[in-house]
């Protein structure tokens, strides 16, 4: 019995209560969101002349909407659809998908590239966030070409 009730002494249980709020406070502080999830496919290997597609899909796990802008670029030129640029609202619960055709006699290195930019109209209401740290993403593939 007398260790039941040190168990319910004020002291005790006002330090595990303490213990408990530091595991939950911890938790709750730990941001884990991603800011900018890219998936770039495209071939690896190509005929000459041959058309390929590039696709790269941009996700947030923000819940704020973000003003993004989309674009390829390449040491060596390309001319065409490659030279694209696209300017969406990227919102948590609205991937945006982006496509790109493009034609080569040559390897070349692609490097798929996403901007967060302050721009008015993109979005709805206007209603958009720019991260302080982060603004500026790529991803990079190799087209060889036979």
């Amino acid at each position: 019995m007398h260790p039941l009730q040190l168990l319910f002494r004020a002291s005790h249980v006002a330090l595990l209560l303490v213990f408990c709020q530091l595991l939950v406070t911890n938790k709750a502080q730990e941001d884990t969101r991603k800011l900018i999830i890219m998936d770039l496919q495209m071939p690896q290997t190509a005929q000459a002349n041959d058309e390929v597609v590039v696709k790269l899909t941009v996700k947030t796990e923000l819940r704020e909407c973000m003003v993004i802008k989309t674009y390829l670029i390449s040491r060596h030129p390309i001319d065409g659809p490659f030279n694209y640029r696209f300017t969406a609202c990227l919102c948590e619960d609205y991937p945006r998908t982006f496509y790109w055709d493009l034609q080569t006699n040559n390897t070349v290195t692609i490097a798929a590239v996403v901007d967060i930019v302050r721009q008015l109209k993109i979005c709805p209401h206007n209603k958009a966030v720019m991260p302080i740290k982060a603004n500026h993403f790529h991803m990079i593939r190799t087209l060889r070409v036979n």
